[in-house]
């Protein structure tokens, strides 16, 4: 049995994280599918830069959008939109089988909207209401803006991937935002079945503190944080203000593991996806990660339900001078930033491109 199988029969999904007009055109996406067990896929503003400046598979759109009069920002979301059906529709049979537990795929408002409620919120619904999907989240960032925007889209019905989450607090006020707009259908008579994804950042933890961290504890933060999180994940599902959530209808909140690629060379190429194998969970594996795993991955123990030793790693880490709370902002604060030059420079690629194709008639 191939690990991905593995991995899928021991209860957690396995979404790509990457999306690109090859892998669509190609059939390498079906065959992800089909072959290693993956069922979903995520993207951000990075994925989509790399993916139109790395090729020419979008020149030719590009030009039809260019002869509409479409440019920049719109120009972009009909690409991304247009690659995010495509592969929404060969996800779909999974979403049907597992009654929209699985099956989805991301897309994400622009990360410049990240420190402002209302145009997040304006932006998620219009974004809804182009995919015409009923197996697409929309992304928003788990700031403190974001939480008021994650709260009123979910009560308007829009499935949401909370994204750039790092800690058990953060992850903690995005499942209550998730949680009051589910609350608040009920309330209003309305179903409360509104698909949501938190997803929570490992390796970049770890990137943090390469450079201070005893070298006993290598590579090691971030799978206890997420350890944490998980811990706090499967106390607020067993919580009776969920548990009388469910028994209106709801569903879970699926917590998703995500940058799970491992950046330092000298530790696994799978350290990630094998030490947090759980249910009820979903892992979004860059392509190289994934291969990898299929190739040769393993999996140990699934993350304990009450944190298991994480609380005593994290103890070990303040003592080494971590200050962790601290750091899970400076975390998710550069984060944003990062999305945000992400789209800054997808946006020039953009234009670039619209500029020379136009030249080149």
């Amino acid at each position: 049995m191939k690990p991905t199988q593995s991995l899928h029969d021991r209860g957690q999904s396995i979404w790509l994280d990457n999306i690109t007009r090859e892998l669509l055109l190609t059939g390498k996406l079906k065959r992800y599918i089909s072959d290693l067990s993956v069922t979903g896929l995520t993207s951000n503003p990075t994925i989509f830069d790399h993916a139109i400046k790395n090729s020419t598979a979008y020149d030719e759109a590009i030009r039809t959008k260019l002869r509409q009069g479409k440019t920049g920002e719109g120009l972009f979301f009909e690409l991304a939109l247009e690659d995010l059906t495509l592969a929404a529709d060969l996800f779909l049979p999974i979403w049907d089988r597992t009654d929209g537990v699985d099956g989805w795929v991301s897309l994400e408002v622009s990360p410049l909207l990240a420190r402002d409620t209302a145009s997040t919120l304006a932006a998620a619904k219009e974004l809804h209401e182009r995919g015409r999907r009923r197996n697409l989240f929309i992304k928003i960032p788990g700031t403190l803006e974001g939480l008021p925007a994650i709260e009123e889209a979910v009560f308007g019905g829009i499935p949401i991937n909370v994204t750039l989450l790092f800690s058990a607090d953060q992850y903690i006020a995005a499942a209550e935002a998730y949680l009051r707009g589910i609350e608040r259908r009920i309330e209003a008579g309305l179903k409360p079945d509104i698909a949501s994804v938190a997803s929570v950042f490992v390796s970049r933890w770890d990137s943090a503190v390469k450079e201070t961290a005893p070298a006993e504890l290598s590579n090691r933060l971030g799978i206890a944080i997420a350890a944490q999180i998980y811990k706090a994940y499967r106390e607020l599902l067993n919580s009776s203000r969920w548990l009388r959530a469910f028994n209106a209808g709801a569903r879970p909140q699926r917590l998703l593991f995500a940058s799970t690629g491992t950046k330092d060379p000298k530790a696994s190429d799978v350290l990630y996806i094998r030490s947090l194998g759980a249910p009820l969970t979903i892992n979004t594996m860059p392509e190289a990660t994934l291969a990898a795993f299929a190739d040769h991955g393993d999996l140990t123990a699934p993350p304990a339900p009450d944190g298991g030793d994480s609380q005593d790693v994290i103890a070990r880490f303040v003592r080494a001078g971590v200050d962790v709370r601290a750091l899970a902002a400076r975390l998710q604060d550069e984060g944003t930033k990062s999305f945000v030059a992400s789209w800054n420079e997808l946006m020039a690629v953009i234009s670039s491109k619209s500029a020379s194709l136009r030249k080149a008639g």
